[in-house]
């Protein structure tokens, strides 16, 4: 066991304080009440507890993402990916698609990818309680920030705001940008929704929370009544959990996505090429992969991060049901956990709704774990660890903490977690500055 696993399950540490929270969420006067609010409609959503991490973990989860990235690069993945999908994600306008998420479990020989996901949220909720988590300690801003990567977060995040505006629309000027989501103001993330309004429009740009529904296609161009008369909508930061624009109520959005009239990040193509579940079965198959050209090194990389995935299928459904206790079923467009089980829990009933839908089953890996304290008493928490990653690179890593069969918000002492990556040959002092 290394370090930083010793400490997880051995320390139930706190180093939250909810005023420095409060400090790192309120950073526009548009913000403020921000933590109040949360801690009433949020109460499981931030943990007090950070979770470690070994370095060499942090350099296999940064070598997997690159990996991945190279393999869905290819021409040959393109082509199967694209085939299965909606005709719209043949569509490629030049963004790559803001905020993707590579959630891994902690296995004993190393991280295990459990999914990818092309909208994930959380990130500038993650980045402002690891600068909450960071500021609990004097002298122990090393530890938590070696490379003061955390008060640069804003700035990454902007610039790549402006990246996928560059990438389609050159040296035009970016104006404005909504993020759009349905019915935004009752999404769970929806305080997120406000920080990003918050960051770019003190960046200098034009943000507005728009509903998808409120939307107007004419005259070539996007337009949302929120937005100063006469001017277009520049570019959709996409919330939208209809991956491919086919509700009816979201006609406007798809129009001008096909027409090239507006930015959409993260959009259809993105989806198709990362987060469509089925994705996962081509990256644990290395005879495909390596008949596609892939590298013997990524292959390998692959072999060890990617759990074996296959489809369920009329064929394989006895196989499945004798194997089910060693395997988790996902619906192939799924996304949050929805519709997803543990095969040691299925009943009958579910096992026939999983035939009849499009599933994969994927091989189980067990989530780690992390001592937290509740009320004064110690309890283990799963956790699974998510990067952030634009283009490739990883911007944030985060972990979220939970108890049940999936991740949940629901867990007491759980939530979203920072992620501390110890310095190699870490020797910590006999006495941690840390609320045991």
């Amino acid at each position: 066991m290394n370090l930083a696993d010793a400490i997880n399950l051995g320390c139930a540490c706190q180093t939250l304080q909810p005023n420095r929270l409060r400090e790192q969420l309120e950073t526009s006067p548009a913000l403020g009440g921000l933590s109040a609010r949360l801690a009433e409609s949020h109460p499981h959503l931030f943990s007090a507890s950070a979770v470690l991490l070994d370095p060499r973990v942090q350099q296999q989860i940064v070598m997997a993402v690159q990996t991945l990235e190279r393999v869905i690069a290819l021409p040959a993945w393109h082509a199967q990916a694209l085939a299965r999908a909606n005709p719209i994600a043949a569509l490629d306008w030049g963004p790559a698609g803001v905020f993707m998420g590579y959630d891994f479990h902690l296995a004993a020989d190393g991280p295990k990818l459990i999914e990818i996901n092309s909208n994930a949220g959380g990130a500038l909720l993650n980045a402002a309680l690891a600068r909450a988590h960071r500021a609990c300690c004097t002298g122990f801003e090393p530890l938590f920030d070696p490379e003061d990567a955390l008060q640069r977060l804003d700035d990454v995040f902007v610039a790549m705001f402006r990246a996928e505006w560059q990438s389609q629309r050159g040296d035009a000027p970016l104006r404005n940008v909504l993020i759009v989501d349905d019915a935004p103001g009752e999404q769970y993330l929806a305080p997120e929704f406000e920080m990003v309004r918050a960051l770019l429009a003190a960046k200098g740009l034009i943000a507005v929370v728009a509903d998808a529904r409120e939307l107007q296609w004419r005259d070539g161009a996007l337009w949302h009544p929120a937005l100063p008369a006469g001017m277009p909508v520049d570019l959709v930061y996409n919330r939208l959990t209809d991956f491919y624009l086919q509700d009816s109520s979201h006609d406007a959005l798809q129009q001008a996505y096909r027409a090239g009239a507006a930015v959409v990040t993260p959009h259809p193509r993105t989806h198709a090429l990362y987060a469509d579940k089925r994705n996962l079965i081509a990256l644990s198959d290395a005879a495909l992969l390596e008949s596609w050209g892939v590298s013997e090194s990524d292959r390998a990389v692959l072999s060890q991060v990617v759990p074996a995935t296959q489809p369920v299928t009329a064929d394989n459904a006895d196989d499945l049901w004798s194997r089910r206790r060693t395997l988790f079923f996902k619906p192939a467009a799924g996304f949050g956990a929805r519709a997803a089980y543990r095969g040691d829990k299925l009943t009958r009933r579910v096992w026939g709704d999983i035939l009849a839908g499009d599933y994969v089953a994927q091989t189980t890996v067990p989530p780690s774990e992390r001592l937290v304290s509740v009320d004064g008493e110690t309890t283990l928490l799963k956790l699974d660890l998510r990067a952030y990653t634009y283009r490739g690179q990883v911007q944030l890593l985060a972990a979220r903490t939970w108890s049940g069969q999936t991740t949940n918000f629901r867990t007491e002492g759980g939530g979203f977690s920072p992620v501390v990556v110890l310095p190699a040959a870490t020797t910590l002092p006999e006495t941690l500055p840390f609320q045991a």
